[in-house]
């Protein structure tokens, strides 16, 4: 007797969990049916009750609902102006004391000169972490991705400095671009796909 067998009473009975004979079987082609009082799940982040459908959940910096308002130009040079004086009023001052004593002047530029490198690299990190540098955090301005509203890392903040070549070299009209600008960008922001909104 075998199981294929038609006399066998085990091969008529359906196992638990089994379809029976002649049932759809599910699989591709069929829908999944959720378990009872289980809501269905779409893509990305789960979400959270009360949270609007394609948000990011809490404590996900990014767009969520929709982009904040963008920075206007005024407050984009105030950031910019504020960062610039945090490099040079440090470098002067020091030179400043070197030109009064000629015997350590060297040494003073020189300290100088490796404090202005380690505030850059130190903008550069905090604006590819956090979306502002020093300036942009005091004028409540941030820098994030246009598609997705995260900020950009430090290794992308450091080619967008690079990339504001592009603002200078057509008699500087690539900085005064966002004055006019549906996204208010910078040839920089247009290159690197950034934008730069007020985060209060």
């Amino acid at each position: 007797m075998s199981f294929g067998d038609p006399n066998n009473p085990y091969g008529q009975q359906g196992q638990p969990g089994q379809p029976q004979p002649g049932q759809p079987q599910p699989g591709y082609g069929y829908p999944q049916q959720a378990p009872q009082g289980v809501p269905p799940q779409g893509y990305g982040y789960p979400q959270q009750p009360g949270q609007p459908y394609g948000a990011y959940p809490q404590g996900q910096p990014g767009y969520g609902g929709g982009m904040p308002e963008l920075a206007h130009w005024g407050l984009r040079f105030g950031g910019k102006l504020i960062d610039g004086l945090l490099y040079v009023v440090p470098y002067f001052i020091l030179v400043a004391g070197a030109s009064s004593d000629g015997g350590i002047g060297p040494v003073l530029a020189l300290v100088g000169g490796l404090a202005m490198l380690g505030i850059f690299i130190w903008q550069v990190i905090q604006e590819g972490s956090t979306g502002q540098t020093v300036g942009k955090k005091v004028v409540g301005i941030r820098l994030l991705r246009e598609n997705d509203g995260q900020p950009i890392g430090a290794g992308m903040a450091f080619v967008r400095g690079l990339a504001h070549f592009l603002d200078n070299i057509a008699c500087y009209i690539g900085w005064l671009w966002p004055l006019w600008d549906q996204k208010k960008q910078t040839f920089a922001d247009k290159v690197c796909s950034t934008v730069v909104v007020k985060s209060k």
